[in-house]
């Protein structure tokens, strides 16, 4: 795979990296999956110290340059203490699911100590009939979904009895000298570096361009105006959510979950026309008119953010390869077959719009701007949402069996997020609440679990939606 040894964040991951001054904004992923029986603690430690050579970003930290002359670069830790970064705990009886989430909320809301790699990893034993639990907490700059479950190949096996790998991996290639002034020299050099890579790659398209223009100035007027009106979309100015119940923001999260037939949620949505993606939303929205029905305040839209991947064949494994895009989703369509169709249009237009080409430059534009304005708008965001691809075959940690495997995501100023992460049968959907937006959280889980019935009724007879509440 690709180092990331000596290299810059983008500007999307820089943007992340500031805004987390506000506690607010952390940029935070915890992934926990639950185990028919706890692994071997040292096999897991070996395999995880494997782990981290194999993906260099588990063995570096973020260091700022002076003046912030370029974005943060990764450095390799020399010093990576195994033990501060894997733990074990046992949870007293009765050993459940909800002593679990507690435990992997608690882990998510802390900020990482940015003077070492940002991961932690807990094993946690003592669960009910012999079972356990592994939370992974990664910072968002670290990695993507798709990138997470490219790393998961890393530690997961295929079979229960495979053997260990044996090797231990390559050692981390040392990184030049971090000291101010070093820092400094290499940030400028890098700003010169990006400046001519720009230059050259504009300058085999510059002439082809002309000509087009000056053969066709209506239509290369027309595409430019199109492209500055989605970047005012997607840099539009938010100065109050749209939801009338949702409002209040607080550094306190939750963690539940839904388990929903993949197989049905998929039929489901095809039927009305849609995809997995479409019935994936068509369920949260439904959950969320049915939780502004419940407060005696419906709305019908309500503002959407949602990762959307740029991963391609020629990144590496790990890294962080994704844009965000904000939008309005329908809530009021009750039907969900109509509300399928309306969010599969929708999609096609958010994929369609010419900014996307341009969201690492957005957002580098909007790292100049003073954080509290930019903060202010994630705080006014409604929901987020993403929709993980995982695995359809069983994995398995160290011997333990893999029995269900949840992301949560950070809520990022927003009042929820819903990760979907596909695994064996299962659309796992990891639910992240503020607190202070959703008081009722066992209120909002039952109105998003009726979503998604809803949604599966379209394919007629289903599997139940099992519901796991902290």
């Amino acid at each position: 795979m690709a180092a990331m040894t000596g290299s810059h964040l983008s500007n999307s991951d820089a943007f992340t990296w500031y805004m987390e001054d506000d506690p607010l904004l952390r940029s935070t992923i915890v992934a926990v999956a639950f185990l028919d029986r706890a692994p071997d603690f040292e096999a897991l430690v070996g395999r995880l110290d494997r782990a981290s050579r194999l993906a260099p970003g588990f063995r570096q930290k973020v260091v700022v340059p002076p003046l912030r002359a370029a974005t943060p670069r990764w450095v390799t830790d020399p010093d990576v203490d195994l033990g501060f970064h894997v733990r074990r705990m046992v949870v007293p009886p009765p050993g459940d699911v909800t002593s679990v989430l507690e435990r992997a909320r608690t882990l998510g809301m802390a900020g990482f100590d940015k003077a070492r790699p940002l991961w932690e990893a807990i094993l946690i034993e003592g669960l009910e009939d012999g079972r356990a639990a592994f939370v992974l907490k990664v910072h968002h700059a670290l990695t993507d979904g798709v990138g997470g479950m490219q790393l998961a190949l890393f530690l997961y096996d295929l079979e229960r009895d495979a053997e260990a790998p044996a090797d231990v991996g390559p050692e981390p290639p040392p990184t030049e000298p971090t000291g101010d002034l070093d820092l400094l020299r290499e940030a400028l050099g890098h700003q010169v570096d990006e400046v001519l890579a720009f230059a050259k790659s504009h300058a085999v398209s510059a002439v082809p361009a002309l000509v087009h223009a000056a053969l066709h100035p209506r239509t290369t007027v027309t595409g430019l105006m199109r492209t500055l009106a989605s970047v005012g979309r997607t840099v539009e100015p938010v100065s109050e959510t749209l939801s009338p119940v949702m409002t209040e923001r607080a550094l306190s999260w939750r963690y539940q979950a839904l388990d929903v037939p993949i197989e049905a949620l998929k039929a489901a949505a095809h039927e009305a026309g849609g995809t997995l993606n479409d019935g994936f939303l068509a369920g949260l929205t439904g959950g969320l008119r049915r939780y502004h029905e419940h407060h005696r305040m419906p709305v019908d839209e309500l503002r959407l953010t949602m990762p959307i991947s740029l991963r391609t064949d020629a990144h590496g494994v790990g890294g962080n390869h994704i844009t965000i895009m904000r939008f309005k989703v329908p809530i009021g369509i009750a039907d969900p077959s109509e509300r399928i169709r309306a969010l599969h249009e929708l999609a096609q237009s958010i994929r369609n719009e010419p900014s996307l080409a341009h969201t690492d430059a957005i957002a580098g534009g909007l790292n100049l701007l003073p954080k509290g304005y930019v903060g202010g708008m994630l705080k006014h965001v409604d929901v987020l949402a993403s929709n993980v691809p995982g695995f359809r075959a069983p994995l398995y940690l160290c011997g333990s069996e893999v029995e269900r495997l949840y992301a949560f995501g950070p809520t990022i100023g927003s009042a929820a997020n819903l990760t979907l992460l596909s695994y064996r049968s299962t659309a796992c959907v990891g639910v992240t609440t503020d607190a202070a937006a959703v008081p009722d959280g066992d209120v909002f889980l039952a109105c998003m679990a009726d979503g998604y019935d809803e949604v599966l009724d379209l394919a007629g007879a289903h599997p139940q939606i099992r519901t796991v509440a902290s």
